[in-house]
């Protein structure tokens, strides 16, 4: 008998994927060595057991079909994936439940929701995978509202063409990320966009953030992958001309685009596409420092190679993550061509690090013992999984990232570095910042810190907050980005007001007035909630 795999309600992936039993018991003894505090785990209540207000709004009765009330659904649907997230919803606190789920199977569906929203005032919250880390689809949408529902778009889930001349796929904004590389596999196809929520997001959900795929360079960003959209709006269907390139004003896929579900609801897509890689070829280089390292990254960067991973990891991350001993950085270095053998290029990049100090590791057969990289990309893929883990014991993990040119580089990561060390010994009393480079750009990169801290059960959401406060205000004071791949939703709200111009503020609510006019679309991503 084929047993179905169920999704974590509250947490991440796979149920039968947690963190359980001697992998826990191992977390929680380098917990107690890197903090003092093992932790003690508590378990997540069932979604029957949060006694859920009673939905506040009914569908009508063309809608019945595809609406759904019970308590599974809507806890699932109440919150994304970010550590306040998993937390709130671990200690069964959803103040602020979905009313309904609704599960479109088809544009029309969609513009059916979308016209009982405007007319009956009620929110609207676009949902792929679930996958957002910064409070991008949680319904908190202030009291202007009768109630919210969350849209899910895991029905418009089909590969619709297939365009091997051209390079390109016409897919559904609903389809994953693995379903899609299955569609494209047969014709020798790769879309080359896997993020690391890549199992469980979806393209409409990279399309609405902006996601960041592994790849370090060229095209990091889903959107050099754009040819065309469709999206459904209040006011009627938007879609742009398929074409190749084009210099016909402002791009109206940019106006879609990282619009995080507030101007529209994307329904499908055109991607480009690229042939599979059949040259690979991969090392491992160690530095003394990070800045030593950093200076290869940018050379690297700088040389037209174009590395498929360039990815710098500091020492302490190295040694978390169990590919290195704590004694040196590490940069993950790689190529891959569906044309041509790629060992000239490694080669020529490894005499670039070695300019920098940089001394490669001997190096096996990828997923031979020994690969390093296999072993870095295990743990990042698992790495999810072991973050809720860590909130379960009582604690903290959280990432954040920015983009900074390389003249600021340096003091931006000493500063972050710095600042958000103090604000973890000064709120949390022991803890860690790490930081690794995930992109590398001929003229800047983009740092990824990662922050573990001792916290307790029933404080965790405040010592975060605090943290992520320092950490945000240190990138904007450092010249950075409040986000280079995790989008703004509502947690990195206050930063980015500050970030935008204020003329493009105001740009970018005319442009909501335009297309949602009852002001229904995810209220308080990007602009404020309707006035209640």
């Amino acid at each position: 008998m084929e047993v179905t795999r169920r999704r974590s309600w509250w947490g991440w992936g796979w149920e039968d994927a947690a963190v359980a039993g001697e992998e826990l018991e191992r977390l929680a003894g380098l917990l107690a060595g890197f903090l003092g505090d093992a932790g003690r785990p508590r378990q997540a209540p069932e979604p029957a057991a949060l006694g859920l207000r009673a939905p506040r709004v009914r569908p009508p009765a063309a809608l019945d079909a595809i609406a759904d009330a019970s308590d599974e659904a809507r806890a699932a649907h109440s919150h994304g994936k970010s550590f306040a997230d998993v937390v709130a919803a671990l200690e069964g606190d959803l103040d602020e439940p979905c009313d309904l789920v609704l599960r479109p199977r088809d544009e029309a569906e969609v513009a059916a929701a979308l016209d009982w929203c405007s007319t009956a005032g009620v929110a609207a919250i676009p949902y792929g995978g679930g996958t957002s880390v910064v409070g991008g689809v949680t319904p908190r949408v202030g009291a202007g509202y009768a109630g919210a529902v969350s849209l899910d778009l895991g029905g418009l889930d089909r590969v619709l063409e297939v365009d091997t001349v051209s390079r390109a796929v016409r897919v559904e904004a609903g389809m994953l990320g693995p379903a899609l590389e299955d569609a494209l596999r047969p014709h020798g196809l790769t879309l080359r966009h896997q993020p690391q929520s890549y199992e469980f997001s979806s393209v409409g959900g990279w399309l609405a953030t902006r996601s960041a795929g592994h790849h370090s360079t060229l095209h990091t960003h889903i959107d050099e992958r754009v040819e065309g959209m469709r999206a459904v709006t209040p006011r009627g269907t938007l879609e742009t001309r398929r074409l190749p390139a084009s210099g016909a004003g402002p791009s109206p896929d940019r106006l879609l685009l990282g619009s995080e579900g507030a101007l529209a609801v994307i329904t499908e897509a055109w991607l480009r596409v690229v042939a599979r890689p059949r040259f690979r070829a991969q090392a491992a280089v160690r530095f003394p420092g990070f800045v030593a390292g950093a200076a290869a990254a940018r050379a690297l960067g700088q040389s037209g190679l174009l590395p498929a991973t360039c990815r710098l990891v500091d020492a302490a991350e190295a040694l978390v993550n169990r590919v290195g001993d704590g004694s040196a950085c590490l940069l993950l270095l790689g190529f891959e061509s569906g044309d041509h053998p790629v060992e000239a290029e490694l080669a020529r990049g490894l005499e670039l690090c070695a300019d920098h100090a940089g001394v490669a590791d001997p190096r096996p057969g990828p997923g031979a013992a020994g690969d390093t990289a296999t072993a870095w990309r295990s743990a990042f893929v698992r790495l999810p999984y072991v973050r809720d883990a860590v909130a379960r014991l009582g604690h903290i993990v959280e990432t954040f990232e920015t983009a900074v040119t390389w003249d600021r580089f340096e003091e931006l990561w000493a500063a972050v570095t710095e600042r958000t060390g103090a604000a973890v010994a000064g709120v949390c009393g022991a803890g860690m910042v790490t930081c690794r480079l995930t992109h590398v750009y001929a003229d800047g990169c983009a740092p990824y810190f990662t922050v573990i801290a001792r916290s307790r059960h029933g404080a965790q959401r405040a010592h975060w907050a605090e943290v992520k406060a320092a950490a945000s205000e240190a990138i904007l004071g450092g010249g950075g980005t409040i986000t280079h791949h995790h989008a703004v939703g509502r947690d990195h709200r206050p930063w980015y007001d500050r970030q935008r111009p204020e003329l493009v503020a105001e740009a970018l609510m005319a442009a909501k007035r335009a297309l949602d006019p009852a002001w229904i679309l995810n209220p308080g991503v990007l602009v404020d909630p309707a006035p209640a």
